[in-house]
């Protein structure tokens, strides 16, 4: 008999579904829920699901429907999502005295596209410390209001848990149902949340990348960055600005949303809502109130995401940079897609083209479904489609109305969105190299 040796994506994919499935199996005993009672399988899983996708969208009130034991549970799952199965199980080898095989390191080597492996220990060691540095600083700004605000122990109860999912992207919060909506004119809370967001959307490769350039003195401080770098900080700088600018216009009237408040307000609001359709899933003004532009924009920007080895989720700010690139190329003539005076492979190309095929087909998939199922209207429908594919969190009001099959939909579109994009990309890059050989005649088909 064969043995089976599984690949990384079926490692990966393997120890995200067991995770979600020992978070349903604890979310489901009678001591995780607030009345005592047991929580039924299909609403368990759904919030395992969107706390390990670092997701957002839920079918009950965080705050109300689960204990403490259940906010624990679903805390250490958006912990262990936003770190990646891989990284803790590797870190916590690394703390029992373990040393790690090879195929222990080409599995960390995937998954932060490091060039060899050596190192892969030290890498694990830097994204706990600077996770867990992150969501200590972010807790303790939090806690600088919460406990004023709600004593001591609860204040520092909402700060942790706030911190954690800000910086996880998830989304997930114990506020209550009007989320961060009583703090939509609060500058301190807004700025926390949304660096928590933009610094955890950024991926640790950049982290490194940024922190490791001061060391080179002889050029600009940007021209010492990679390029991955680069696309990720520039793609990542051009949505949130041009998003804020676009969500002002499309709102600023709007008496449902930004409307009422001074200009101030305004400009926050639009900025923190920009920065929050990118996978973060919090809200601070009514997201079924926007104005139709903003739908339009917020259907491309949740689909896009954050960056990749972060702890945002969609199809990623390089793979749309590579689209744009070849675009570009196209436009102008060129043989090679170019950026910052590189060319771009070929074979990021191709993968970033078919990681976003297959994420738009996702969506409309699910969308199709949903419609043949929910009795919604098709906005509020395509919304939740894209906020579940991008694992961003936000929902139009329908997440807890949702049919059994409609959550089944949710569910299976968030567990692709965390997994599909990081499984597709390793798989296209360790596809069989011995196709190459092979050569057709070569024959022009008729575009546009």
């Amino acid at each position: 008999m064969k043995k089976w040796n599984p690949s990384t994506t079926q490692i990966i994919t393997g120890g995200f579904a067991l995770a979600i499935l020992v978070g349903t199996l604890l979310l489901m005993l009678p001591f995780a829920s607030a009345d005592g009672n047991a929580t039924g399988f299909l609403d368990a899983l759904f919030t395992a699901t969107t706390s390990i996708c670092v997701t957002g969208l839920t079918t009950v009130t965080t705050a109300v429907h689960w204990s403490l034991f259940g906010k624990v549970i679903i805390l250490l799952l958006i912990q262990l999502g936003g770190l990646g199965v891989i990284t803790v199980v590797m870190l916590a080898f690394l703390a029992l005295g373990k040393r790690m095989s090879m195929k222990d390191r080409m599995l960390i080597q995937d998954t932060y596209n490091m060039s060899g492996l050596s190192g892969t220990g030290s890498v694990i060691v830097r994204v706990a410390m600077g996770t867990f540095l992150m969501e200590g600083i972010g807790a303790f700004c939090y806690a600088l209001v919460f406990v004023p605000e709600f004593g001591l122990a609860e204040g520092l109860w909402q700060s942790v848990f706030l911190a954690v999912s800000a910086f996880c992207n998830a989304g997930i919060d114990i506020l209550g149902e009007a989320s961060l909506s009583p703090y939509v004119g609060h500058l301190w809370i807004n700025v926390v949340t949304m660096v928590l967001i933009t610094m955890g959307g950024l991926g640790f490769l950049v982290w490194w990348d940024v922190w490791d350039s001061r060391k080179t003195m002889h050029q600009t401080w940007f021209h010492r960055l990679r390029l991955h770098t680069k696309v990720v900080l520039t793609t990542t700088a051009f949505l949130i600005l041009v998003g804020t600018v676009l969500i002002f216009i499309f709102e600023h009237s709007n008496p449902a949303t930004l409307g009422n408040m001074s200009l101030g307000e305004k400009w926050l609001a639009a900025l923190f809502q920009s920065v929050t359709f990118r996978t973060a899933g919090f809200f601070t003004v009514p997201q079924g109130e926007l104005a139709g532009g903003t739908l339009v924009m917020s259907f491309v920007w949740m689909l896009i995401g954050g960056s990749p080895a972060g702890t945002a989720g969609g199809i990623k700010t390089t793979t749309a940079a590579m689209v744009l690139f070849c675009v570009i190329a196209v436009i102008k003539g060129r043989e090679d897609s170019q950026a910052f005076e590189r060319k771009i492979p070929q074979e990021n190309i191709r993968s970033a083209l078919t990681v976003l095929i297959l994420g738009i087909m996702a969506a409309l998939v699910g969308s199709l479904i949903l419609c043949a199922t929910e009795p919604f209207a098709l906005e509020d429908i395509l919304f939740e489609t894209v906020s579940a594919i991008g694992t961003v969190g936000l929902t139009r009001g329908i997440t807890s109305a949702l049919s059994q099959m409609g959550k089944c939909v949710i569910i299976a579109l968030m567990f692709m969105g965390r997994i599909g994009p990081i499984t597709l990309v390793m798989a296209l890059a360790s596809r069989n190299k011995g196709n190459k050989k092979i050569q057709f005649p070569e024959e022009r088909i008729l575009i546009g």
